[in-house]
């Protein structure tokens, strides 16, 4: 297992955004490959201390949780053909759980996050249910000091103009009644990357989202 990011990761990353092509993306292929298995080492390292409070994580794959580099272009303006960052959902719809946690590693722009993520209608629907019915319980886990010192708030991506059918208008809860997606985010820089204690440190950080991640499974128990 890996306990950090190697610096070589993060140079293959802005190297690759400087040459996003196949010619050049094959000749260095090498360095791809590299890149790819630490980060699947560091996402297993991450898996093992997740599970210290949550041991369901233990049934995620750490080489399946890493997404592909390789773009779908067949839709997109974009033809670029590579990410340019890594990508591991550890949960996150995937699995017997709707809720997780994601972590992104791009130089300059890396993050945690965590929770639940554009689910499909019925389960947005259940899950607005269960926060209409127990909104001081969900508010007090977002007032929490562990929550508030790592995360400014859900984030509010996609939300709706009004309450959605089936909810009074006027509903104490009803700004995250409109939220489409139940998720937080933390930023991490490039040297919390390459911190000899980075799996632990990312850990302590998702730590906090457990409690709402714990909530939003609840219709689904």
């Amino acid at each position: 297992m890996q306990d950090s990011i190697n610096a070589s990761t993060l140079s293959f990353l802005r190297t690759l955004s400087r040459n996003n092509n196949r010619e050049w993306f094959n000749e260095n292929k090498s360095l791809y490959l590299e890149a790819k298995e630490n980060v699947e080492l560091f996402v297993e390292h991450l898996i093992q201390d997740i599970s210290e409070f949550d041991d369901e994580i233990l049934k995620i794959d750490p080489k399946k949780a890493v997404f592909r580099i390789y773009r779908d272009v067949r839709f997109s303006k974009n033809k670029v053909p590579y990410k340019t960052h890594f990508g591991a959902s550890l949960g996150m719809g995937k699995g017997s759980k709707i809720s997780g946690y994601y972590l992104h590693i791009e130089p300059g722009q890396s993050f945690l996050a965590g929770g639940v993520y554009t689910p499909e209608p019925s389960i947005l629907k259940e899950i607005r249910k269960e926060i209409a019915a127990s909104g001081e319980e969900f508010l007090k886990i977002l007032d929490h000091k562990d929550f508030r010192n790592n995360f400014r708030g859900l984030s509010v991506e996609h939300q709706l103009q009004r309450v959605p059918t089936g909810f009074e208008k006027d509903h104490p809860m009803a700004e995250y009644l409109k939220l489409k997606s139940f998720t937080v985010s933390h930023p991490i820089s490039d040297e919390q990357l390459l911190d000899k204690n980075a799996a632990k440190n990312f850990a302590k950080i998702l730590e906090s989202i457990k409690p709402l991640n714990d909530f939003l499974e609840l219709p689904f128990k």
